[in-house]
Protein backbone atom coordinates (compact mmCIF):
# COMPACT_ATOMS: atom_id res chain seq x y z
CA UNK A 1 0.00 0.00 0.00
CA UNK A 2 1.26 3.18 0.79
CA UNK A 3 4.14 4.30 2.94
CA UNK A 4 4.32 7.60 3.88
CA UNK A 5 5.67 9.03 7.54
CA UNK A 6 3.89 12.12 8.64
CA UNK A 7 3.85 15.10 11.02
CA UNK A 8 2.28 14.84 14.26
CA UNK A 9 -1.04 16.30 13.43
CA UNK A 10 -1.73 12.75 13.05
CA UNK A 11 -3.13 9.76 15.18
CA UNK A 12 -1.03 7.14 15.96
CA UNK A 13 -2.24 3.46 16.40
CA UNK A 14 0.24 0.68 16.80
CA UNK A 15 2.76 2.48 14.52
CA UNK A 16 0.30 3.00 11.32
CA UNK A 17 -0.01 6.27 10.62
CA UNK A 18 -3.09 7.90 9.54
CA UNK A 19 -3.54 11.64 7.90
CA UNK A 20 -5.85 13.59 9.60
CA UNK A 21 -8.81 15.42 6.94
CA UNK A 22 -5.98 16.16 4.75
CA UNK A 23 -8.07 15.59 1.57
CA UNK A 24 -10.91 17.98 2.84
CA UNK A 25 -8.58 20.71 3.49
CA UNK A 26 -7.07 20.47 -0.09
CA UNK A 27 -11.02 20.30 -1.59
CA UNK A 28 -11.60 23.35 0.67
CA UNK A 29 -8.47 25.27 -0.05
CA UNK A 30 -9.18 24.61 -4.13
CA UNK A 31 -13.13 25.80 -3.75
CA UNK A 32 -11.34 28.94 -2.15
CA UNK A 33 -8.78 29.70 -5.23
CA UNK A 34 -6.13 28.09 -7.39
CA UNK A 35 -3.28 29.84 -4.81
CA UNK A 36 -4.58 28.61 -2.05
CA UNK A 37 -4.67 24.90 -3.04
CA UNK A 38 -1.49 25.27 -4.52
CA UNK A 39 -0.03 26.70 -1.49
CA UNK A 40 -2.52 23.51 0.43
CA UNK A 41 -0.82 21.00 -1.87
CA UNK A 42 2.65 21.62 -1.36
CA UNK A 43 2.06 21.49 2.38
CA UNK A 44 0.25 17.81 2.03
CA UNK A 45 3.32 16.67 0.18
CA UNK A 46 6.04 18.28 2.00
CA UNK A 47 4.80 18.31 5.52
CA UNK A 48 2.14 15.53 5.83
CA UNK A 49 3.23 12.58 3.25
CA UNK A 50 7.02 14.15 3.85
CA UNK A 51 7.57 13.19 0.01
CA UNK A 52 8.20 14.64 -2.84
CA UNK A 53 6.28 15.41 -6.16
CA UNK A 54 7.91 12.52 -7.63
CA UNK A 55 6.76 9.89 -5.02
CA UNK A 56 3.51 11.33 -4.95
CA UNK A 57 3.72 11.05 -9.37
CA UNK A 58 4.50 7.47 -8.54
CA UNK A 59 1.52 6.81 -6.15
CA UNK A 60 -1.18 8.66 -8.04
CA UNK A 61 -0.06 7.94 -11.93
CA UNK A 62 -0.78 11.40 -12.01
CA UNK A 63 2.68 12.46 -14.13
CA UNK A 64 5.79 13.74 -12.60
CA UNK A 65 5.85 17.41 -15.18
CA UNK A 66 2.11 17.60 -14.45
CA UNK A 67 2.49 17.62 -10.62
CA UNK A 68 5.83 19.88 -10.90
CA UNK A 69 3.58 22.47 -12.89
CA UNK A 70 0.62 22.25 -10.39
CA UNK A 71 3.34 22.76 -7.20
CA UNK A 72 5.02 25.54 -9.24
CA UNK A 73 1.86 27.65 -10.36
CA UNK A 74 2.83 26.82 -13.79
CA UNK A 75 -0.46 25.46 -14.11
CA UNK A 76 -4.02 25.56 -12.85
CA UNK A 77 -5.80 22.61 -11.61
CA UNK A 78 -7.81 20.56 -13.68
CA UNK A 79 -10.50 18.86 -12.17
CA UNK A 80 -9.58 15.20 -13.66
CA UNK A 81 -6.02 16.23 -11.82
CA UNK A 82 -7.69 17.57 -8.50
CA UNK A 83 -9.95 14.22 -8.47
CA UNK A 84 -6.97 12.08 -9.04
CA UNK A 85 -5.28 13.71 -6.27
CA UNK A 86 -8.12 13.56 -3.78
CA UNK A 87 -8.62 9.85 -4.50
CA UNK A 88 -4.81 9.01 -3.60
CA UNK A 89 -4.95 11.22 -0.52
CA UNK A 90 -8.24 9.38 0.34
CA UNK A 91 -6.73 5.96 0.23
CA UNK A 92 -3.48 7.00 2.30
CA UNK A 93 -6.06 8.33 4.98
CA UNK A 94 -7.89 5.32 4.75
CA UNK A 95 -11.60 7.55 3.55
CA UNK A 96 -11.82 6.08 0.63
CA UNK A 97 -15.44 4.51 0.23
CA UNK A 98 -15.18 0.49 -0.45
CA UNK A 99 -17.79 -1.09 -2.93
CA UNK A 100 -20.75 -2.52 -0.85
CA UNK A 101 -24.32 -3.49 -1.32
CA UNK A 102 -26.87 -2.35 0.56
CA UNK A 103 -29.39 -4.59 2.48
CA UNK A 104 -32.72 -3.54 3.17
CA UNK A 105 -35.27 -5.29 5.78
CA UNK A 106 -36.75 -5.45 9.17
CA UNK A 107 -34.13 -5.68 12.01
CA UNK A 108 -35.03 -9.52 12.76
CA UNK A 109 -33.96 -10.37 8.78
CA UNK A 110 -30.66 -8.15 9.12
CA UNK A 111 -29.47 -10.19 12.57
CA UNK A 112 -29.04 -13.10 10.62
CA UNK A 113 -26.55 -11.50 8.36
CA UNK A 114 -23.43 -12.56 9.79
CA UNK A 115 -20.60 -12.19 7.36
CA UNK A 116 -20.31 -8.01 6.73
CA UNK A 117 -17.95 -8.77 3.50
CA UNK A 118 -18.91 -11.51 0.96
CA UNK A 119 -16.89 -12.18 -2.01
CA UNK A 120 -18.11 -12.34 -4.49
CA UNK A 121 -16.95 -13.05 -8.00
CA UNK A 122 -12.93 -12.39 -6.98
CA UNK A 123 -14.01 -9.43 -5.41
CA UNK A 124 -14.23 -8.41 -1.72
CA UNK A 125 -17.72 -6.49 -1.17
CA UNK A 126 -19.27 -5.19 1.89
CA UNK A 127 -22.84 -5.63 2.90
CA UNK A 128 -24.10 -2.71 4.60
CA UNK A 129 -27.45 -2.73 6.80
CA UNK A 130 -30.09 -0.68 6.32
CA UNK A 131 -33.22 -1.32 9.21
CA UNK A 132 -36.65 -0.43 7.76
CA UNK A 133 -40.34 -2.13 9.29
CA UNK A 134 -42.82 0.31 6.87
CA UNK A 135 -42.53 0.86 2.89
CA UNK A 136 -42.21 4.57 3.56
CA UNK A 137 -38.52 3.80 5.52
CA UNK A 138 -37.66 1.18 2.76
CA UNK A 139 -37.96 3.70 0.06
CA UNK A 140 -35.65 6.56 2.25
CA UNK A 141 -33.24 3.95 2.86
CA UNK A 142 -32.94 2.77 -0.74
CA UNK A 143 -32.85 6.52 -1.80
CA UNK A 144 -30.40 7.14 1.71
CA UNK A 145 -28.14 3.70 0.38
CA UNK A 146 -27.67 4.86 -3.20
CA UNK A 147 -26.47 8.37 -1.30
CA UNK A 148 -24.22 6.74 0.81
CA UNK A 149 -22.53 5.13 -2.48
CA UNK A 150 -24.16 1.46 -2.40
CA UNK A 151 -23.27 -0.19 -5.71
CA UNK A 152 -26.60 -2.46 -5.57
CA UNK A 153 -29.28 -2.35 -3.69
CA UNK A 154 -31.20 -6.18 -1.82
CA UNK A 155 -35.13 -5.47 -0.58
CA UNK A 156 -37.95 -7.18 0.00
CA UNK A 157 -39.82 -7.82 -3.32
CA UNK A 158 -42.98 -5.77 -2.35
CA UNK A 159 -40.95 -2.70 -2.39
CA UNK A 160 -38.29 -3.68 -4.97
CA UNK A 161 -40.14 -2.45 -7.97
CA UNK A 162 -40.92 1.01 -6.70
CA UNK A 163 -37.15 1.51 -5.53
CA UNK A 164 -35.84 0.28 -8.97
CA UNK A 165 -38.38 3.35 -11.04
CA UNK A 166 -36.24 5.80 -8.81
CA UNK A 167 -32.40 4.51 -8.15
CA UNK A 168 -29.71 4.23 -10.23
CA UNK A 169 -27.83 1.42 -9.26
CA UNK A 170 -29.58 -2.16 -9.93
CA UNK A 171 -31.93 -4.07 -7.52
CA UNK A 172 -32.64 -7.38 -6.61
CA UNK A 173 -35.57 -9.40 -4.39
CA UNK A 174 -35.14 -11.49 -1.31
CA UNK A 175 -36.53 -14.49 -2.21
CA UNK A 176 -37.37 -16.75 0.88
CA UNK A 177 -37.07 -20.20 -0.15
CA UNK A 178 -36.25 -21.86 3.55
CA UNK A 179 -37.30 -19.09 5.21
CA UNK A 180 -40.79 -19.64 3.13
CA UNK A 181 -41.50 -22.82 3.99
CA UNK A 182 -40.52 -22.12 7.61
CA UNK A 183 -42.54 -19.38 8.43
CA UNK A 184 -45.54 -22.11 6.50
CA UNK A 185 -45.13 -25.00 8.45
CA UNK A 186 -44.43 -22.76 11.83
CA UNK A 187 -48.09 -21.07 11.40
CA UNK A 188 -49.37 -24.50 10.59
CA UNK A 189 -47.99 -25.64 13.99
CA UNK A 190 -49.75 -22.58 15.38
CA UNK A 191 -53.30 -23.66 13.95
CA UNK A 192 -53.11 -26.41 16.29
Amino acid sequence: MFEFTINPKVLITNTIYTIVMTSEDLIRAAMESDEAFIKEFQRTIKEELHSTAADFSEKSGISASTLYKLLSGQREPNIKTLRQIITVLRKIEGTDKPEFIAVIAARPVLDYITEKKLKVAGRLLTIREYSATSMEEAIIAAVKAERDGAKALVCAPIVSTTVEKILRIPVTSIMPKDSLIEAIELAAKKMG
